[in-house]
């Protein structure tokens, strides 16, 4: 789904002083560094985490200060940093159709590089002089990494409980949502009821954006997703919309007994040849699709109830359009 956002325009002299100040780590960086960097950058996005971070700013106070567009680069530069391992972690080649960097270091190099990401985000996050916006990237970036060793830990654990769910999406993508949306209240000078309420929208938010982007990696195509279809489903990641279809089956032994075949040939790779269709296109036709979708409704009408507590302004309305827009891109 194609929309502009007024959120993005509300922001946007301010993402481009983010944009810039996330682009001057290339002067300076190792040359193939750099150079990887800006492509990563130039590969696409719409800069949602540190829009969010500059309105809750701008919901509280006036033009963006330097400490604000610091930390809306450092949340930006943890997302970046993340996506380079998560590429690795999930042997994949290609994001937003531009080949990623595992697909072009070797994993050692490739490690090395989210790592100077994440250094360079802690950078940033320092640069706010704000103890509490730097203790918070770290518990952000703890809170992922303990995300990351959850999921892989439970790959291929067809029956776990819906209860584990959550925690991941939350590690996965609904905490930088919330640290970000809290890093630009703390700045802004937020009393604790606004900060908390920026804080809930931002987990609520992100919580949605999650479920569709599940929902997405069922039916969505591939040129809409950057990636192969089901490659959640081929990692052996279990994500809502798999839950509920595996619920409805009278008897999933055969589907989890397909899965484990399909997973264990050998030579596979993300996105092959490898029997797993079928079983996508199942979950596709199913109401899983559905059920996980009103989740993901509930969830956005809580982020916006989040938001009652708030000055009514443009920031305001422009944060509710986008908990509108979190969903809708699942419809």
């Amino acid at each position: 789904m194609t929309q502009k956002l007024a959120l993005l325009d509300l922001v946007y002299d301010d993402l481009q002083r983010v944009e810039v100040k996330m682009r001057s780590i290339g002067a300076g960086a190792y040359a193939p560094l750099a150079e990887a960097f800006l492509n990563l950058l130039n590969s696409g996005g719409k800069r949602l985490r540190p829009a969010l971070a500059l309105a809750a700013y701008g919901l509280l106070a006036d033009r963006a200060s330097e400490k604000a567009i610091a930390a809306a680069a450092a949340v930006e530069m943890l997302h970046n940093a993340t996506l380079v391992h998560d590429d690795l972690i999930d042997g994949a080649l290609t994001r937003r159709g531009i080949t990623t960097l595992n697909a072009q270091w070797n994993k050692g190099a490739t490690v090395l590089a989210g790592d100077y990401l994440f250094a360079r985000a802690a950078g940033f996050a320092a640069e706010t002089e704000n103890v509490r916006v730097v203790q918070l990237f770290a518990e952000t970036l703890r809170t992922i990494c303990e995300g990351e060793l959850r999921q892989l830990f439970s790959s291929r654990q067809w029956r776990q409980s819906k209860e584990s769910y959550y925690p991941r999406i939350f590690a996965k993508t609904a905490s930088l949502f919330a640290s970000s949306a809290r890093s630009g209240a703390i700045l802004g000078h937020a009393t604790a009821a606004q900060e908390q309420a920026l804080y809930d929208y931002g987990y609520h938010l992100g919580m949605a954006f999650q479920i569709v982007d599940d929902i997405l990696d069922y039916t969505a195509d591939e040129d809409t997703l950057g990636k192969p279809v089901g490659g959640d489903l081929r990692q052996g990641i279990v994500t809502l919309p798999f839950f509920y279809f595996l619920q409805s089956q009278p008897d999933p032994a055969p589907i989890v007994s397909r899965l484990d075949t399909a997973l264990s040939l050998p030579g596979r790779s993300s996105g092959a040849n490898d029997g797993l269709g079928e079983i996508i296109a199942l979950v596709r036709a199913s109401g899983a699709i559905e059920a996980a979708y009103t989740e993901a409704q509930e969830f956005c009408e809580q982020a916006q109830a989040n938001l009652e507590a708030l000055p009514a302004n443009p920031y305001r309305a422009a944060l509710t359009e986008l908990a509108e827009y979190t969903v809708a891109r699942g419809a």
